[in-house]
């Protein structure tokens, strides 16, 4: 008989958990049957995937409970809630006067924490962690919670901290005593496979976490300081996460000049942007929206940040002769439609991603300037000729991020008639500045918004290059042109309260 005959199907967006006297939480967790108010009333809640082992648990209780199949959007739902919940008390338990980790002695953070990173249960589903291993699966929880994307642990001379950068931002998170830090990057050690022994030297690894019904991967850096090992987390996205062109925050009008230069069949487009403003994204991004069974697409990363099923990406290794040159000229003799360079570094590297783009290849890759129009004047520095830079190059975008002040918190700036003449606001034009509450972690601000300009070249800057390559020359042309600069779009997002004359000047309004 159907399970369809058996109980009740329900779609629901909003269950919240409750707790059942006398049934084992956690086990029921791992059992997969979940409890819920659904219409005032308690409820069990099964998903049609886990019956078996569901009913399989239900059988040992007496409960006098009404039961509902729950759509596998609805369940997965609320069973992150519940793990969500219970991860929560777990870690405000870590960080109580009652710490049990003040307890833990040194000699039980050995080597057979490995044996927990071979199992390939969900972290949180796990019932044999040891209150250490439970703290740094709840920090990898918190921080995917929180929208990180590192992880700081640094010790300093009295105690360690944790920090999350968030928006761009580092926010402190925690304060552990030093044992405990100690414990900590063991443990992370363990799971990244790197030389617990060793602390005089740098070591840099990789691990992969599942957490909530996701897979993290983890690249792992960890530095000896003075007062002890510093570990710089950075969470890295898997292709299922990487925005489309029209999720990436750009207004709608820059989107769709994007999405004309990504239909050409073969060129160079340029991202520029200080580190941290979002390049390996929109990188990314490009990739997934041209990419198709009928191209083969080939990157050179280094790292490799997201992890994508449809394209071919290849780990420069410079210790090893396979740096970023090295990689293009055998990837040059893949037959590639598409290419990838993770960012040109040399006149090397230059050179064979113009040459690739002029002999009917699609070349990305970042570059290091300021501005858009600056990247012509740093081709030619790095040594690649003009007619070369001006036969291949179809668009340069610079970006920055830009953090949005918390529509909680923020408040109007009474400096706003000091900017009005420098900035060239409107008379009367009301800007905000951050203060912080609870909602933005007390930092002003939530969220991030991505600006750009977008420097297309035609005929006439091509006849420019001929004649100069002075980016103040270039940059004056492309305005006139209509090319709308970082300053002005960075103006209007200040005037229109989305973030602050603070993060403008940060971001770089006078540019």
């Amino acid at each position: 008989m159907s399970a369809n005959n058996w109980f009740k199907r329900l779609s629901h967006p909003n269950l919240e958990p409750v707790s059942i006297e006398g049934v084992d939480q956690t086990l029921s967790i791992k059992y997969y049957v979940l409890f819920a108010q659904v219409s005032g009333e308690p409820a069990i809640c099964l998903s049609e995937t886990y019956l078996a082992e569901s009913l399989g648990f239900l059988s040992k209780y007496t409960l006098e409970l009404p039961i509902y199949l729950l759509d596998q959007e609805s369940f997965d739902r609320l069973y992150n809630r519940y793990l969500e919940i219970r991860t929560d008390t777990e870690l405000s338990r870590l960080g109580g006067t009652d710490d049990p980790m003040a307890e833990v002695a040194e000699e039980e953070e050995g080597f057979s924490l490995a044996e927990f990173l071979r199992n390939k249960a969900d972290l949180l589903s796990s019932e044999e962690s040891a209150p250490i291993i439970r703290f740094v699966n709840a920090l990898f929880y918190q921080a995917i919670k929180k929208g990180a994307s590192d992880i700081h642990i640094e010790p300093h001379e009295h105690k360690g901290e944790v920090r999350f950068r968030i928006d761009g931002a580092l926010v402190r998170y925690v304060d552990l005593d030093l044992r405990i830090i100690n414990l900590v990057v063991s443990r992370i050690k363990v799971i990244s496979n790197l030389d617990i022994a060793e602390k005089r030297k740098t070591q840099d690894g990789r691990t992969q976490v599942n957490i909530a019904r996701r897979t993290l991967d983890i690249r792992v850096s960890i530095l000896p300081t003075y007062y002890g090992e510093r570990v710089v987390m950075r969470i890295l996205m898997e292709s299922e996460s990487i925005p489309h062109l029209q999720e990436l925050g750009f207004d709608h009008e820059l989107i769709g000049e994007l999405a004309g230069l990504l239909e050409h069949s073969h060129g160079i487009v340029l991202v520029t942007g200080p580190t941290g403003s979002g390049k390996s994204t929109t990188l990314h991004s490009f990739l997934q929206q041209v990419a198709s069974p009928q191209k083969n697409v080939i990157t050179v990363e280094d790292p490799v940040e997201y992890k994508a099923d449809n394209i071919n990406q290849v780990q420069a290794k410079a210790d090893v002769g396979l740096g970023f040159a090295a990689a293009l000229r055998s990837i040059l003799r893949q037959d590639p439609d598409v290419i990838m360079i993770g960012e040109i570094r040399d006149g090397e590297t230059a050179a064979i991603a113009i040459q690739s783009a002029l002999t009917g290849h699609l070349v990305f890759s970042t570059l290091h300037t300021n501005t858009a129009t600056g990247a012509i004047t740093r081709l030619v520095d790095m040594g690649v000729e003009r007619f070369l830079v001006s036969s291949s190059l179809l668009g340069v975008l610079a970006q920055r991020l830009v953090r949005k002040l918390c529509d909680h918190c923020k408040i109007e700036d009474e400096l706003a008639e000091t900017y009005e003449e420098i900035y060239g606001f409107t008379r009367g034009t009301k800007i905000y500045k951050a203060v912080g509450c609870p909602a933005c972690s007390h930092t002003g601000y939530k969220g991030r918004r991505a600006i750009g300009e977008l420097f297309i070249p035609d005929d006439e800057m091509v006849t420019l290059f001929k004649e100069t390559i002075e980016e103040h020359s270039i940059r004056d042309l492309a305005v006139r042109k209509g090319m709308r600069t970082l300053q002005s779009q960075l103006a209007k997002l200040v005037a229109d309260g989305t973030t602050s004359m603070d993060e403008a000047i940060r971001i770089g309004i006078k540019g």
